[in-house]
């Protein structure tokens, strides 16, 4: 798995950020600039072309956005979030399909979303966590796949390789390659023609294919149409 020595951050892991309260807080003041009120623009053009379907998952949901965009193609989607705050405003949008929000923590996934998702569709999260922690999300989001499971990112690039200032914490394609390559396959990559102003030219969309190795748990009821947990997830 990844060294984070080589990148020089040596396996710090700042309580604040990686704390609920730390974005809590960003909720209850509107420091929340992250929110653009949409759906990644990259997303969107990726969708255009290709679907995304089955049950997908969305780490660091935020306001659901990315969720909605996904649920609306008809896929039975879950948007995680360790902040209050995110999940009440998602929550707080008309459903456009099967979505569900869960409060919970990413690099401690709830009861039966191991092995159970056909995508993890990543957005905002990676970019939001210390950067000691990537190997740590690279395992999760191995985790939470099942064998052949697939992983569509949208990464904020940062060519300076600089991590002392953030969230959000940029990445080179060197990282990534070091990052995933031993759980996934990248099967293709592109910079996207569509992103939010001032992120021009700044994002890679990457997509992989996880690597065998897991077994498949259910969470959601059989019934069409109706997204609901058979495990027990508030």
């Amino acid at each position: 798995m990844a060294d984070a020595g080589r990148y020089g951050y040596q396996g710090r892991v700042s309580d604040s950020i990686s704390s609920p309260d730390y974005w809590q807080e960003r909720y209850d003041s509107g420091e929340d600039r992250w929110d653009k009120g949409s759906a990644a623009p990259p997303l969107l053009e990726y969708l255009r072309t290709e679907r995304v379907g089955g049950d997908v998952l969305v780490p660091g949901c935020g306001a659901g956005h990315d969720v909605r965009a996904l649920a609306r193609q008809g896929a039975r989607v879950v948007g995680l979030d360790f902040a209050r705050g995110a999940i009440d405003r998602a929550r707080g949008y008309p459903a456009v399909g099967s979505e569900l929000y869960i409060q919970g923590d990413f690099f401690s996934l709830p009861p039966g979303m191991e092995d159970h998702f056909d995508w993890v569709f990543e957005h905002t999260c990676f970019c939001a966590i210390e950067p000691a922690r990537r190997s740590a999300y690279v395992d999760s989001c191995a985790r939470a796949l099942r064998d052949g499971g697939q992983l569509l990112a949208i990464f904020y690039l940062d060519p300076r390789s600089s991590h002392e200032e953030g969230p959000p914490f940029g990445v080179t394609k060197d990282e990534l390659d070091h990052c995933f390559g031993e759980k996934f396959i990248l099967n293709s990559e592109n910079v996207p023609t569509k992103a939010y102003p001032g992120r021009e030219g700044c994002e890679l969309v990457r997509f992989y294919k996880r690597k065998p190795g897991s077994a498949l748990q259910k969470i959601f009821s059989e019934e069409p149409g109706k997204a609901s947990y058979s495990r027990g997830l508030a």
